[in-house]
């Protein structure tokens, strides 16, 4: 059993907690901020974390059919990657980037 809060325990926090970097249209969902922190032993836990801390957050990334939207990138340690099924590491750095359209 982890040394992390019970809470923290039951949400996945604690071992798995990862720096992640949103683009510009997402921080509305955060306050502002454009640095958070998600917990996620894969992508898809990761995102799913972020959309429990900010609610609405990950149907701005992820489609009605699971798949990642054709605007959003996901980064991991400055790498894309296509799979939310992707494994995450505690060292890992995930960067979200939101492609600009219009004319």
């Amino acid at each position: 059993m982890s040394n992390a809060a019970p809470a923290a325990y039951l949400f996945c926090r604690g071992d798995h907690t990862l720096k992640v970097t949103l683009p510009t249209p997402l921080v509305e969902y955060t306050d502002g901020l454009r640095e958070v922190e998600a917990s996620g032993k894969t992508l898809d836990d990761l995102l799913q974390d972020l959309d429990r801390q900010f609610p609405g957050i990950r149907f701005r990334m992820i489609d009605e059919q699971g798949r990642i939207r054709a605007h959003i990138k996901l980064f991991v340690n400055a790498e894309l990657e296509r799979s939310l099924g992707a494994p995450l590491a505690t060292s890992d750095a995930v960067i979200i980037v939101a492609a600009l359209s219009g004319g």
